[in-house]
């Protein structure tokens, strides 16, 4: 009898081939680009190092959201893919600010590249994360997996730049294309660098998760039938996807199923309308 795989399965084994497939792709890059003198080759390879990142971080939140609680860490390991994308994240704006430093460089003293070549390897790099965002798009009603699509996505519309750039330094022999080139990915790689810097301090912060605004989640709760007020309310991020809440709820004097109902009916609007579905709710009685 053969089993299934799950959801998981199947997603962690896309993300190990696109893994292999993209760390091949970095080494491939840099050395070739190294070959080439292509700046803008080096800084693919960076580029491609954040996607390779991305998919390490996506790879580990589909483990560890697997794995249980225990008494030392109760609300188990959600965070560690959030630290890990925030040290990562500062990592690439150093990255980033090497490939700019270059550049620049390069404006003043051109060196010679080797077009043919980079048109070459970028046209690999196309194919290689056109492929590997058709694998994940039968994933990406994830959030998680959504996030690594569209950075793969983004990836293969940066890396057709290259081939462009290629073309217009064979045409023309003009070799600050290929510094102009690098300073445009490395704005790229600073742009998604500083939103997951900013993302993922929001959560290690306990901020409250920008797709949630409170006074739309105190409005839900207010207008449970029995609740008087709603006060001490707190939402924060677990992971990158899951929210907690804790809140004060004033209700009347009622016997304890009325309560029930009521804290079932809070749940379910909090479930239904925001995805929070870990919360603690304190009720306070007025006689």
């Amino acid at each position: 009898m053969h089993m299934v795989a799950s959801p998981n399965r199947k997603m962690q084994r896309v993300l190990q081939i696109s893994m292999v497939l993209t760390a091949a792709y970095v080494v491939a890059t840099f050395y070739f680009g190294l070959r080439a003198h292509s700046l803008a080759l080096i800084s693919e390879a960076g580029h491609n190092v954040s996607d390779l990142l991305a998919i390490l971080l996506s790879f580990a939140a589909v483990y560890f959201q697997t794995r249980p609680a225990t008494d030392q860490k109760t609300f188990g390991y959600q965070r560690a893919g959030v630290l890990a994308a925030f040290v990562n994240a500062l990592t690439l704006i150093l990255l980033a600010a090497w490939i700019g430093l270059s550049a620049i460089h390069r404006l003043y003293a051109p060196v010679t590249v080797h077009p043919k070549m980079m048109m070459f390897v970028a046209a690999a790099g196309v194919l290689m994360n056109g492929a590997i965002a058709g694998l994940l798009w039968k994933f990406s009603g994830d959030i998680n997996i959504r996030s690594v699509f569209l950075h793969m996505l983004g990836d293969t519309l940066s890396t057709a730049a290259v081939i462009v750039g290629g073309a217009g330094i064979l045409a023309s022999g003009a070799m600050w294309i290929d510094p102009i080139l690098s300073l445009l990915i490395a704005g790229m790689i600073v742009w998604s660098s500083v939103t997951i810097v900013r993302e993922t301090l929001n959560i290690l912060l306990e901020g409250t998760p920008s797709a949630v605004e409170l006074a739309h989640v105190r409005t839900a709760i207010s207008t449970v039938p029995g609740v008087l007020d709603v006060h001490d309310l707190h939402v924060w991020s677990l992971g990158s996807a899951s929210h907690a809440l804790a809140s004060h709820v004033t209700i009347p004097e009622m016997p304890l199923s009325e309560c029930s109902s009521i804290l079932d009916a809070i749940n379910c609007a909090l479930r239904d309308r925001f995805h929070i579905t870990h919360t603690t709710i304190q009720f306070e009685i007025i006689g």
